[in-house]
C-alpha cells in the first residue's frame, strides 16, 4: 500500500461513512498514524440517497471526497480498495491492492440491504443503499415511463407504472412520499401523453403501522400525510416472492410490477476473518462492549451499523442511523488517544436528539424529546439540519439551492438517464 513506516502507532480504519469520518477527524493532529481504507473515494450523505433516487438532486451534491475531508491532517493516509480478510493474529488487513499491518483496527464497514435470506427477491428488487443503486433507481424509474408510452396494452402499461415499496422506516416513507410529488406535480408534464393518473405507489409493512422507530403521533400522521398524497399503504403483510413481474404476499395479495423497492431492513457488512459466530449478534453486526471493543480483542473495535452495543436501554444494540455512528466515531477517538497514552477509558453512551422523516412539500415529522411536531414548521426543520449535516459548503449551497428551486417550480431537473438499467420487459408483453 506504500504506506510509511511512522514511530507513532497505526490506526486502521475500514469504512469512510458516518463513523468513520467522525473517527478520523477526531484523530485529527493527534501522535497516531491514520489509514482509512474504503472502496469509495468519496463519503456519501445517505438520508438523501432517496432524493438522487427520484431525481430532486444530482449525486454529487450528497457526496464529498474522502481526501479533501482530511486533506489538512498530518500522518493521514487513505488508501481505495476493497478489504478482503481480517488476519488478527497476524494484525494484517488483506486488499486488492496489498496488505497493511495495523496496531489497532476499527471495522466502520456500515450496513447493506438485508433480504434475509430471500435470493429471488434480492435478484430481482431494487436497493437504495448506495448511490450506485440510487442512480440504478432513477434510471428504471424513467425507463419504466419510456416504456410505457410504447404499448397499448392496459395491464401492461399498469405494471410499468406501478411501484412496490417494501418497508417503512424513513428511506420507504420518504421515498413514497416523493414518487407521490412527482406523480402530481411532474409526470402530466412530462408524458402528457400518458393517464399518469394511474400511477400507483404502494407501501407494504409486516407489522402495524409505519415510522415504528419514532412517536405514533408521528406514525399516526406521517400516515395521514401519505395517504393524502394517494399513497396506498398495506399493513400487516409480508412479501415472499418477487420475480421481476409478479409481488406474492403471504395474505395472497399479488402487485404486477416493473419495480419493487427493498427498503424493509439492514445488517453490517461483514468481513472474513471477524464473521464468527460467537463475534455476531443479530442482523450481522459486531458484538462489542461499552468502549466499543470487539468482545475477545484488545485492539480490534467497531462503530456504527455494524457494532452491536447491548446496553439495558438498547438490548439489541443502538439504532442503525448516522447519529449513533457519529457520536461512537467521536467517543472511539478519545479512547483511543487515551489508549496509546495509557490512560482509561471512557464507556460510550448514546445521546439521542430525535428523529425525524418527511413526507414531501411541507410535510414532516419530527421527534426531538418531549417535542414532537408535524406539518410545515417540522418540514423546515428537517431540511435545516439535513443541511447543517452535510460535508462541504458547496453541497450544502448546491442543495439549498436545488431545494428553494425545486419548492417554487415544483420541478425535479435531475429527470436523467445517464446509464441505462436495461430492464428486461419482455415479461410484461404476454
Amino acid at each position: 500500500m506504500n504506506i510509511p513506516q511512522s514511530s507513532f502507532p497505526r490506526i486502521v480504519i475500514i469504512g469512510g461513512g458516518f463513523a468513520g469520518i467522525a473517527l478520523a477527524k477526531k484523530l485529527s493532529k493527534k501522535e497516531v498514524q491514520v489509514v482509512l481504507i474504503d472502496k469509495h473515494n468519496y463519503h456519501a450523505f445517505q438520508p438523501l440517497l432517496y432524493q438522487v433516487s427520484t431525481g430532486g438532486l444530482e449525486p454529487d451534491s450528497i457526496a464529498y471526497p474522502i481526501r479533501k475531508i482530511l486533506k489538512d491532517f498530518p500522518n493521514f493516509f487513505f488508501r481505495l480498495a476493497k478489504v478482503e480478510e481480517i488476519r488478527t493474529e497476524e494484525q494484517l488487513v488483506l486488499t486488492n491492492i496489498g496488505n497493511i499491518a495495523y496496531d489497532y483496527l476499527v471495522m466502520a464497514t456500515g450496513a447493506e440491504t438485508n433480504y434475509y435470506g430471500n435470493t429471488e427477491i434480492e435478484t430481482n428488487s431494487m436497493a437504495m443503499k448506495s448511490i450506485p443503486q440510487s442512480l440504478n433507481l432513477r434510471s428504471l424509474i424513467l425507463e419504466n415511463f419510456e416504456q410505457a408510452l410504447l404499448t397499448d396494452q392496459y395491464h401492461e402499461r399498469d405494471a410499468l407504472m406501478n411501484f412496490v415499496i417494501v418497508g417503512v422506516g424513513p428511506t420507504g416513507v420518504e421515498l413514497a412520499g416523493a414518487l407521490a410529488e412527482i406523480k402530481k406535480g411532474i409526470l402530466p408534464k412530462d408524458y402528457p401523453d400518458l393517464d399518469t393518473r394511474r400511477v400507483q405507489i404502494n407501501l407494504i409493512q409486516s407489522g402495524d403501522r409505519i415510522l415504528k422507530e419514532m412517536s405514533v403521533q408521528a406514525s399516526e400522521k406521517a400516515e395521514g400525510f401519505l395517504e393524502g398524497l394517494g399513497v396506498q399503504i398495506w399493513k400487516n403483510m409480508r412479501v415472499t416472492e418477487y420475480d421481476g413481474k409478479t409481488v406474492t404476499t403471504d395474505i395472497g395479495e399479488r402487485f404486477e410490477t416493473a419495480t419493487l423497492v427493498w427498503a424493509a431492513g439492514v445488517k453490517g457488512v461483514g468481513i472474513k476473518g471477524l464473521d464468527a459466530k460467537e463475534l455476531l449478534a443479530g442482523g450481522n453486526r459486531l458484538i462489542v462492549n461499552h468502549y466499543n471493543q470487539v468482545i475477545g480483542y484488545n485492539n480490534i473495535f467497531a462503530v456504527g451499523d455494524v457494532a452491536c452495543m447491548q446496553t439495558k436501554e438498547a438490548p439489541n444494540g443502538h439504532p442503525m442511523m448516522a447519529q449513533p455512528a457519529m457520536q461512537q466515531g467521536k467517543q472511539l477517538g478519545e479512547n483511543l488517544v487515551a489508549l496509546v497514552e495509557d490512560r482509561p477509558l471512557k464507556p460510550f453512551r448514546y445521546k439521542d436528539k430525535g428523529s425525524m422523516a418527511t413526507v414531501g412539500r411541507n410535510k414532516a415529522v419530527v421527534d426531538l424529546g418531549n417535542f414532537k411536531f408535524q406539518g410545515v414548521f417540522a418540514w423546515f426543520v428537517w431540511m435545516f439540519v439535513h443541511l447543517f449535516f452535510l460535508i462541504g459548503f458547496r453541497n450544502r449551497m448546491v442543495v439549498f439551492v436545488n431545494w428553494v428551486y425545486n419548492y417554487v417550480r415544483f420541478d425535479r431537473e435531475a429527470r436523467l438517464i445517464i446509464r441505462p438499467f436495461n430492464k428486461d420487459y419482455k415479461m410484461f408483453k404476454d
